[in-house]
């Protein structure tokens, strides 16, 4: 019986410890900026959600993220008759939870109204108790006295918008013209809106992408048709509340959902470089060279669009290389190619030229 008795509390052991084990998530820094794995929508049993908000940041750790939000609803409440309406009580049980483990906790709250103008979740606050208020533009006010990074949220949510299309109303304009919007949600949950893209380049707004989780993430995300949560990637100088808050202010943020990333390309550029090298020649029979291209993030590279005398198109799969056979005139010039899956726009992808190495 002692034998059977330690036998069960070592397999107990080992299973708490596998499921406890953090996932690396292989999304490479760019240039002068660290990228930091974010998820700002999320919910828990304080407003609409089924979870405690220690979950959040145990779920948060085991899928490689950085830096989340736990946004429940300003308005909606409706678990009040077993739980009391508190703005701050997820903020305060997480919290510490979230030192523990070295995830950044951004207070949040969503805001929920009918469309327009529909939710919004304010970032970066302080005080959500202040910003109960009846009139909608009162609470973002009060949300911008705060400092708080506004996002709107599932545009097109078809709750909202039965034909699911975004669309800008008044009341938006109005917000981006007081500078009193941030962002706009490109992809939630499992949807994404094409034309948020457009709608956040041409007002300057940073380009988000977010779970907006109610229960456990690892059922709402399991394999095998789903790899990862989706999240927003921001460049960041540093790995601080204060910096995460200056590049999303500076709009310097992507969308990772499934095999897609969808982000301006002066944020999507830099980082495909960073991701996808290509490597001297190892082979010249004098018509044509052969070198591998190598991939070491988390994100399949699509590329299509060969030009003559290139591939027409390569797969290049998440942490791999291929070989690349060329003709000779790509030592002087770039093999330029269209990469399918990140997103610059509504109807365009990212171009990249790839150029053997020299060294």
């Amino acid at each position: 019986m002692k034998t059977r008795t330690l036998f069960i509390a070592i397999l107990l052991t080992v299973t708490l410890n596998l499921t406890a084990q953090r996932r690396v998530v292989n999304m490479p820094d760019i240039p002068g900026y660290v990228t930091l794995k974010c998820d700002f929508h999320m919910h828990t049993v304080f407003s609409d959600g089924n979870v405690w908000p220690t979950q959040r940041i145990g779920e948060a750790w085991r899928d490689g993220l950085d830096a989340i939000s736990i946004t429940d609803h300003l308005e909606y409440q409706p678990h009040r008759q077993y739980i009391p309406t508190d703005h701050n009580a997820a903020w305060e049980i997480a919290r510490s939870t979230a030192a523990n483990y070295n995830i950044i906790l951004i207070m949040g709250t969503e805001i929920t109204r009918g469309m327009p103008p529909g939710h919004l979740n304010a970032l970066f606050i302080t005080e959500p108790d202040s910003l109960v208020k009846d009139d909608f533009m009162q609470v973002i006010e009060a949300a911008i006295e705060q400092g708080a990074f506004i996002q709107w949220n599932h545009p097109g949510w078809k709750s909202q918008q039965p034909d699911g299309i975004p669309r800008m109303y008044d009341v938006h304009r109005e917000l981006i013209a007081r500078g009193w919007m941030h962002g706009i949600e490109y992809y939630n949950d499992v949807e994404f809106y094409p034309l948020v893209m457009d709608m956040c380049r041409d007002n300057r707004l940073a380009v988000m992408g977010n779970s907006d989780v109610h229960g456990v993430i690892s059922e709402e995300f399991s394999a095998p048709q789903y790899s990862h949560r989706p999240m927003t990637l921001v460049f960041a100088r540093e790995r601080t509340p204060e910096s995460l808050r200056e590049a999303m202010f500076a709009r310097r943020t992507v969308v990772w959902y499934g095999d897609f990333l969808a982000g301006f390309e002066e944020n999507v550029a830099p980082f495909f470089r960073a991701a996808v090298t290509a490597g001297k020649p190892f082979r010249d029979d004098g018509k044509s060279i052969w070198f591998e291209l190598t991939n070491i993030s988390d994100l399949p590279m699509e590329l299509t669009g060969g030009p003559e005398g290139a591939p027409a198109a390569v797969s290049l799969p998440a942490r791999s290389s291929v070989i690349i056979k060329a003709d000779r005139r790509y030592l002087d010039e770039p093999v330029n190619y269209e990469v399918s899956n990140i997103i610059t726009g509504t109807n365009t992808v990212l171009k990249v030229a790839i150029r053997p190495s020299a060294d």
